[in-house]
């Protein structure tokens, strides 16, 4: 079965929103893993508005699952990730002033860049996963940078789900075959939810992990957590 990753940041938002530490990141990191999660992920920013460098530290002590770190792998996040080495390190391609990751690596052009930074954190016995979008001939370049996994970025099929969701799995369903060609793991994540994920799972193959958050989180508002991360496994039964 697809693993499910949880995406925390939308909680260490709210915490720091009135300051202190309710909701506790540490704390919902913990029960997210008890409720069925089988991996945390965080997204930690340059500006700290969501996880703290302080907080990547403090989850790699408790995580007992997969721990994955997301982000822009500037000199100060590569430095971050060595220090703490977590099973996988996603790369994105945002800028420091990203709302949220919006776009996947142009991989041909940035191929020595990734080759170095992929190196770099192998070296540090972590597992490297880098986000893409469905362009194969970005998908079919993958391997010249040592990656490990890419991971789709799903916006574009989350957006066009509901009007035609034939039409929107379907270039997915092209890249993901491209990439199991190539020998790379595949990893999803990008606004998926409890109204597209089945769909996505079941017609993707080789799919070994999704990362979600912001849907799940909100999702919890209303079902609570444990619950909603139980639904969200269910979604990955295929």
């Amino acid at each position: 079965m697809t693993k499910l990753s949880v995406n925390i940041n939308k909680i260490a938002t709210l915490r720091n929103a009135r300051g202190g530490n309710l909701p506790d990141v540490v704390k919902a990191a913990i029960d997210c893993e008890r409720f069925g999660a089988q991996g945390i992920t965080v997204h930690p920013r340059p500006d700290e508005r969501h996880i703290r460098y302080s907080d990547v530290a403090d989850l790699k002590k408790v995580v007992t699952t997969e721990f994955n770190i997301e982000g822009y792998p500037s000199e100060g996040f590569i430095k971050l990730v060595c220090g703490v080495r977590p099973a996988q390190v996603t790369l994105v391609p945002d800028p420091p002033d990203a709302i949220t990751s919006n776009a996947g690596w142009d991989i041909v052009k940035n191929e020595s860049f990734l080759k170095d930074v992929v190196a770099e954190f192998k070296k540090s016995g972590i597992r490297v996963s880098v986000f893409v979008d469905t362009d194969l001939n970005n998908i079919r370049h993958a391997y010249r940078i040592g990656t490990d996994r890419v991971e789709l970025y799903t916006e574009d099929y989350a957006k066009q789900f509901s009007a035609n969701k034939e039409k929107a799995i379907a270039p997915f369903v092209e890249a993901a075959n491209a990439i199991k060609d190539s020998g790379i793991g595949l990893n999803a994540g990008h606004d998926l939810n409890l109204e597209n994920l089945n769909y996505f799972a079941k017609n993707i193959p080789g799919l070994m992990e999704v990362s979600i958050g912001h849907a799940l989180i909100s999702d919890a508002l209303y079902f609570g957590l444990e619950n909603t991360i139980q639904m969200y496994l269910r979604k990955l039964v295929v």
